[in-house]
């Protein structure tokens, strides 16, 4: 090959890796096709404010950093993930759950850095952090709890944190939580909001949350950073009680990737602020939460990395709730099944694969596969009245049913998830560079 042609084979070689990267890149600054139309207007929650600031731990020029401040006598519930290598943050949060408290409390969370693996450096960064919130806000360090996202067996830069402290003091304020849910993003591409209220006697109780998650989604707990505030007076047993029971069939039936985190955190802080009781039978109360809770887990979902389609998968006629939510999750993770979907091919055939090797009880003559209102599939074949052009056109939707009856018992459950695309790939595989 002589000069010309080595020369005119390197410049389209630096062309196509040109164009790989910026598709790269705008898909980074992209919004999901499924986001929602704006973040929501959260209500004030009486007796917690929050601040967030640029510190620099990762990201250059944006908010990375956030501060909510919790007035005395709040009390304080969470989940976490279950995860064998989970980060420093999380058992340090886990240690100091429980019991009441007459002082204050705060939450401090970091985007960028997980501070996952990272031994007794990380331990010494929960302290550090800890204990310059506390001094700052004037309240327990075993009442300060911290979370951190972002690359995992890094440690944690927290004097850039620490050095950012009196500055997220003097910005507290009680109508900032979106700077907050901007400031806990990784690879995100829209923050998520939610809010509900509800009336209990003649008096109005709020509730709003926040949360962060798109990628290494899968239940195990929480799957991601979530943060819910309540201005009701709650027992923190109750609050604990209600938070664990919610948290099954909200943010513990979602996954878009099968991966659980290393850092899943759900904290749920009740202020009091109302001076409203409520205890963990109060219906209309768990109802408005659980709200909450579906709306947060559901844009997760709707902000899987490369995410093109939201998909229920639900299953009923199992030998029991668990049995069923063992099969839902094996489709919901199935890559051929989510690549299917990415590609808009009603391919039923791999629903089926995917309840075969789920390892719950199934019996194949039994089965009925539905695509939103379409019978695809029953006793054990395709249905007569079947037309893939039907399939096929449904399958072109945003938002996606996958119903599925086993015929063996009374057993259902119900889990979202996404399409897995190409984009995931270019996310995943550029997420360290």
């Amino acid at each position: 090959m002589g000069k010309t042609a080595k020369i005119k084979k390197l410049k389209k070689k630096v062309s196509k890796l040109k164009a790989k990267l910026a598709a790269a890149q705008d898909h980074t600054h992209k919004v999901s096709p499924l986001a929602p139309a704006s973040f929501p207007d959260l209500p004030v929650i009486a007796g917690a404010r929050f601040s967030a600031v640029k510190a620099g731990v990762k990201y250059k020029d944006r908010l990375d950093v956030m501060l909510a401040e919790l007035q005395a006598g709040s009390t304080v519930a969470g989940v976490f993930t279950k995860s064998a290598t989970r980060s420093a943050p999380v058992l340090d949060c886990q240690a100091k759950l429980g019991g009441a408290s007459d002082k204050g409390a705060a939450f401090l969370v970091n985007a960028g850095n997980s501070n996952a693996f990272t031994g007794a450096t990380g331990d010494g960064s929960v302290a550090a952090i800890t204990s310059a919130v506390a001094g700052a806000l004037d309240v327990p360090q075993d009442r300060v709890f911290t979370a951190s996202t972002g690359v995992i067996g890094e440690p944690l830069p927290h004097d850039r944190i620490t050095a950012k402290i009196d500055e997220l003091k003097g910005l507290l304020v009680p109508d900032a939580m979106q700077d907050a849910a901007q400031a806990i993003r990784t690879t995100d591409t829209f923050p998520k909001g939610a809010k509900a209220e509800v009336k209990i006697g003649d008096r109005i109780v709020h509730i709003a949350g926040f949360a962060k998650g798109s990628g290494m989604i899968a239940p195990d707990m929480a799957t991601m950073l979530v943060f819910i505030f309540t201005d009701a007076k709650i027992a923190q047993e109750d609050l604990q009680a209600m938070l664990s029971d919610l948290n099954e069939d909200s943010f513990n039936a979602i996954t878009v990737d099968s991966d659980t985190s290393t850092s899943d955190t759900l904290l749920l802080a009740a202020t009091g602020a109302s001076g409203v009781d409520v205890d963990q039978n109060n219906t209309a109360f768990r109802t408005a939460l659980n709200d909450v809770m579906l709306d947060l887990a559901h844009q997760v979902v709707r902000d899987g990395e490369g995410a093109t389609k939201f998909v229920e998968v639900r299953v009923t006629g199992a030998k029991s709730d668990a049995e069923a939510k063992i099969h839902a999750l094996s489709i919901a993770n199935s890559p051929l099944v989510k690549t299917a979907v990415a590609g808009e091919d009603p391919n039923w055939g791999r629903v089926v694969m995917a309840i075969g090797k789920s390892g719950a009880y199934a019996d194949r003559d039994l089965l009925t596969i539905r695509f939103g209102d379409i019978l695809v599939a029953e006793k054990g074949w395709v249905s007569p009245d079947y037309q893939e052009e039907a399939g096929a056109t449904y399958m072109k939707q945003d938002d996606l049913l996958i119903d599925v009856d086993l015929g063996v018992g009374d057993g259902q459950a119900t889990v979202w998830t996404c399409d897995l695309t190409h984009a995931y790939i270019q996310i995943n595989a550029d997420y360290r560079s």
